[in-house]
């Protein structure tokens, strides 16, 4: 090994140390390449030592899930065992992903924090029923930050959620006359779970979108966003031609676009990735056959990319993005790429943070959470009302059939839900400047493979043996895309690895006796930390720091029975022996 290259490894492991140390892992070797840009054409608003951290960070996070998140243990279970492993690969990675981002923001300037606005996992997905509960993640409101910082901000966080009468722009208003710089993020810790629970052989990765001011969202928020994604040269097209090229613009209007734009190119060559399943066709349905009556093609599952690679469509709405644009594969003809359709919320909007990084335009609307109605219809609901008199006749004009009162109350509650939330409701289109407080932002878009990527191209964790581990994450902003391959070695044995990526609350459960156990202040702040993260809506919060801890509203297909009774026997007695460490704690 040259002496250039061990200098590069030691400048990582100097500048990303606190992630490593607390993951036991080592720095073995660093391999950069850049996909846009060069390694001199500016950086990240974050700077290149946090950079750096961040994308260990996500790296870690890779890695403690591949190997310690029940992988492929999911596959022919029963649906209730298939939850279970999905819900316990969210734990590991959203536990990994938190520690991660506590012990890299001790280096952050002494003003700054770093705010979650928005989190993937607080609702079941199409074709999961309610009972299965939120999944564990990191969701609204999270402060990394020094403790002063981080204690002044999640003050504010509690009262914007809590008191009616303070709002965003209050809260925004407050921090920036303290003096405080808030850093938002958009945080997918495990995108495509399901695939993971089930041995998929692509698709879950870990995501982290940092920005240089949080996302003007109020509440803890997870809905439906439908999203179309196109080339920025197609939007350019439509404005010359004094056309609005948005997601409720017809289709035909956006092929024409896309046809001036790229003379000559096939119908057939023209792909449409979008969503697709039994469960997606009341949504979908109409747009499936708009796209398809026009010649061009409607992706399918399993079809084969230009790079040889197969696609799927029951899930990851946020990868297929790297693709959206030209591709000459050198054979024939060029081939255009596109995405269509919706996505989760907190997907949707990490996808469209990516437009000034790949040269992109998202068109958004907020969706309801329902599946009754098509996309065309979705956004046209969402903008009605809810207190108006009339607003179950226009619900019903909308659907097209009688409403009960059931019917009104339901969705009243959607609507009103996704306008205190601060998401732009009364618009029938956004983009992604509408989220940003001051309309101009910078953003640092980071991601690591699981497993491999189709769309982006990115390798999954490659085992190198002797506990030795290559990682593949990139980190991407206005300017350039940056790739790098980390080798980390697990300084412990795989079972003690194990230990020090799980949670303490699941460490419990699993055998390790929390009574024998040496205790430490910090056990306060990680107990806490794994009540947010993996119970989030059984959760109270009330005064400064109190959190009143409802495990009975837990369902047990979320946290099994004889788990829900060890936790809380585990509650009480850290409430017992140290009540001034947990003197935040109330146990209902």
């Amino acid at each position: 090994m040259s002496i250039d290259r061990k200098d590069v490894i030691a400048q990582w492991v100097y500048d990303t140390g606190a992630v490593l140390g607390r993951f036991h892992v080592w720095l073995e070797d660093v391999e950069e390449s850049w996909i846009n840009g060069e390694p001199d054409a500016g950086g990240s608003f974050v700077g290149s030592s946090l950079e750096k951290s961040l994308m260990v960070a996500t790296a870690v996070t890779a890695l403690g899930t591949r190997l310690f998140g029940r992988f492929g243990e999911g596959k022919g279970a029963a649906k209730s065992e298939v939850n279970r492993v999905k819900k316990e690969a969210d734990a590991i990675s959203a536990y990994a992903m938190s520690e991660a981002l506590w012990y890299l923001t001790r280096n952050l300037p002494e003003n700054h924090a770093v705010m979650v606005s928005l989190g993937e996992g607080l609702m079941p997905k199409a074709g999961e029923t309610p009972e299965m509960g939120s999944n564990p993640l990191l969701g609204f409101g999270r402060v990394y930050g020094r403790p002063e910082v981080a204690k002044f901000v999640e003050a504010r966080v509690h009262r914007l959620i809590n008191d009616a009468f303070y709002e965003w722009d209050d809260f925004w208003n407050e921090t920036r006359e303290e003096g405080i710089t808030i850093w938002g993020a958009a945080v997918d810790t495990l995108e495509n779970t399901s695939r993971f629970a089930n041995g998929a052989e692509t698709g879950p990765m870990c995501v982290l979108h940092l920005f240089d001011q949080p996302l003007s969202v109020s509440l803890p928020y997870e809905g439906y966003t439908g999203s179309l994604c196109l080339p920025l040269e197609v939007i350019r097209t439509s404005e010359r031609n004094s056309v609005l090229a948005t997601y409720l613009t017809p289709r035909a209007t956006i092929l024409e676009a896309i046809r001036e734009t790229y003379p000559g190119i096939p119908l057939e060559n023209i792909h449409v990735w979008t969503l697709r399943g039994p469960s997606r066709v009341k949504r979908l349905g109409a747009l499936w056959e708009e796209w398809s009556s026009l010649g061009v093609h409607v992706v399918e599952d399993g079809w084969h990319l230009p790079s040889g690679m197969s696609t799927f469509t029951e899930s990851g709405t946020y990868a297929p993005t790297y693709l959206v644009g030209r591709i000459d594969d050198g054979v024939g003809p060029p081939h255009l790429f596109l995405c269509d359709g919706y996505a989760a919320s907190a997907e949707a909007i990490q996808a469209a943070s990516l437009d000034p990084m790949l040269h992109q335009q998202t068109s958004m609307c907020v969706f309801t959470s329902t599946f009754e109605s098509s996309h065309e219809r979705e956004p046209r609901i969402m903008q009605l009302d809810p207190d108006e008199e009339g607003f179950g006749r226009r619900l019903g004009e909308i659907l097209g059939r009688e409403v009960s009162e059931d019917d009104v109350t339901a969705y009243q509650h959607v609507v009103r839900h996704a306008r205190a939330a601060g998401m732009p409701v009364e618009k029938p289109v956004f983009t992604i400047d509408d989220l940003f407080p001051g309309k101009k932002w910078r953003g640092l878009a980071l991601s690591a493979s699981m497993l491999t990527d189709p769309y982006s191209g990115m390798p999954g964790v490659e085992d190198l043996g002797s506990n030795v581990y290559r990682v593949t994450t990139r980190a991407a902003c206005r300017g350039r895309i940056r790739e790098v391959r980390l080798s980390l070695r697990l300084i412990e044995s795989l079972e003690e690895s194990r230990r020090v990526f799980s949670p303490l609350l699941d460490r419990f459960y699993a055998g390790e006796c929390y009574r024998s156990r040496p205790v430490k202040i910090s056990d306060a702040g990680r107990i806490r930390n794994e009540l947010k993260t993996w119970c989030s809506e059984a959760l109270e919060h009330f005064g400064e720091r109190g959190m009143r801890v409802h495990l009975d509203d837990v369902e047990d297909s979320v946290l099994p029975a004889d788990k829900k009774k060890l936790v809380r026997e585990v509650l009480h007695w850290y409430k017992e022996h140290h009540p001034r460490w947990f003197s935040w704690l109330e146990i209902a």
